[in-house]
């Protein structure tokens, strides 16, 4: 009857470890099993990705996902069109921190930028690291002013 103080591995399951590269009486001296001269009896052959001439897998797969460029990152902005500008006063001065407070936006990231979708009823001094040509017109043209930060 079998029991956890008896248990033993299956014929062949579990083989012992040898030291390779010993000296030829182990049995595994010498070249250690490698055979002789040739790129595979070096030891850099495995960890490099070599297949033998053939293109290495890491080349032949396309690439997914974000990838760095030298160009580096991209300015992230926060945008917001003309319409929103609406439910501020005339005369009112518009920030990224008045634009929280309102919820147009959520954050400021890098920086706002006001795009020309949409029409302005009201005379404002709008203050954003960027405007688009037509939202800066269509300020003026109102007699607002536009600052870039």
């Amino acid at each position: 009857m079998s029991s956890l103080s008896n248990l033993k591995n299956a014929a062949g399951a579990r083989t012992d470890s040898f030291r390779k590269g010993r000296g030829r009486g182990t049995g595994n001296g010498k070249t250690a099993g490698k055979g002789q001269k040739g790129q595979g009896a070096h030891a850099h052959t495995k960890a490099n990705g070599f297949e033998g001439g053939q293109t290495p897998i890491a080349r032949r797969l396309p690439k997914f996902g974000v990838r760095k460029t030298h160009k580096g990152r991209k300015t992230n902005y926060a945008t917001v069109n003309l319409a929103r500008l609406n439910c501020f006063e005339d005369g009112a001065t518009v920030n990224a921190a008045a634009l929280i407070e309102k919820r147009i936006i959520k954050e400021e990231l890098d920086g706002v930028k006001i795009l020309g979708k949409g029409t302005l009823e009201r005379k404002l001094v709008v203050e954003a690291k960027a405007f688009s040509a037509s939202a800066k017109a269509a300020i003026e043209a109102l007699g607002g002013e536009a600052k870039v930060l």
